[in-house]
C-alpha cells in the first residue's frame, strides 16, 4: 500500500480565442500526431492549449500543428484544437492523442495561442471568421 504524498494539478481550459458559441456544439473528433507539435513552442506546459491551429498529414490521416512551410498536408490550415490535450510524457504513451478539432467558428485573431497567417486564413475562409 502507498500512502505517499501525491500532487496533482489542474488547469482551466481557456477558450477566450473563440468569438461565439457558435460552431462549438458541433466539434470533429480528430487524432494528433504528437510528434508533429513542437514542445517549447505548443506544450511548454505540458498539454496543448485549445486554438492551436491544425492541418492534416496526408499520409496518417493524422492532425499536427498548421505550418505553412511544412509538405507533409499541414501547410493547409483545416481547424483549431477545441479542447486542451494532456500530451506529458509521463503520462502519455503514445504520440497518438484523440481529442475535438473546429473547423465552423468565429475566432479573437489577437487571443490564439499562435498567429496564423494570412495563407492559413485564406484555407479556411468561409468557414471560420477571424474577428
Amino acid at each position: 500500500m502507498d500512502l505517499s504524498l501525491k500532487v496533482e494539478s489542474f488547469t482551466q481550459d481557456r477558450r477566450d480565442w473563440l468569438g461565439s458559441a457558435h460552431g462549438t456544439d458541433a466539434p470533429v473528433s480528430i487524432t494528433l500526431d504528437v510528434s508533429k507539435f513542437t514542445a517549447n513552442t505548443h506544450y511548454p506546459a505540458g498539454y496543448l492549449k485549445s486554438g492551436l491551429p491544425l492541418g492534416k498529414v496526408t499520409a496518417s490521416g493524422k492532425y499536427g500543428a498548421y505550418d505553412d512551410t511544412a509538405s507533409d498536408g499541414r501547410q493547409t490550415l483545416v481547424g483549431f484544437l477545441f479542447t486542451a490535450q494532456d500530451v506529458d510524457a509521463r503520462r502519455v504513451a503514445s504520440t497518438s492523442v484523440v481529442s475535438s478539432m473546429l473547423v465552423h467558428c468565429f475566432i479573437r485573431e489577437a487571443k490564439l495561442p499562435v498567429a496564423v497567417d494570412a495563407n492559413g486564413k485564406a484555407d479556411v475562409a468561409g468557414r471560420i471568421i477571424f474577428v
